[in-house]
């Protein structure tokens, strides 16, 4: 089963930049679409960002449109670039992989990074 390692999580203030790392214990290639998804404090998790692995296609939720950018990196590494942050960002972070492609289903989930933004 894969595993996954996310890092680059921490403490910033509003409007400043985060990139988050993903690292996986295989190939990317094994699975079709990835993504991060976040749950904040009493908030139930919520997707992201996710990403077709083949073909790079992106999509985001509407709170972080234009802000945030999901990539990939050779054949086990995936970003999540956040930048504009604001307090409302704050949560833990997880990625996802052997996601079903279009949906925010996914089965296999990392530990998750924490990311704090304060006003």
């Amino acid at each position: 089963q894969v595993r996954l390692v996310e890092s680059g999580g921490g403490s910033v203030q509003a409007g400043d930049s985060l990139r988050l790392s993903c690292v996986a214990s295989i190939s990317f290639y094994n699975t079709a679409c990835m993504g991060w998804f976040r749950q904040a404090p009493g908030k139930e998790r919520e997707g992201v960002a996710r990403i077709y692995i083949g073909t790079g296609d992106t999509s985001y939720t509407d709170s972080v449109k234009g802000r945030f950018t999901i990539s990939r990196h050779n054949a086990n590494t995936l970003y999540l670039q956040m930048d504009r942050l604001k307090p409302e960002d704050t949560a833990m972070y997880y990625c996802a992989t052997d996601c079903a492609c279009g949906t925010w289903s996914c089965a296999s989930w990392g530990r998750g990074t924490q990311v704090t933004v304060s006003s």
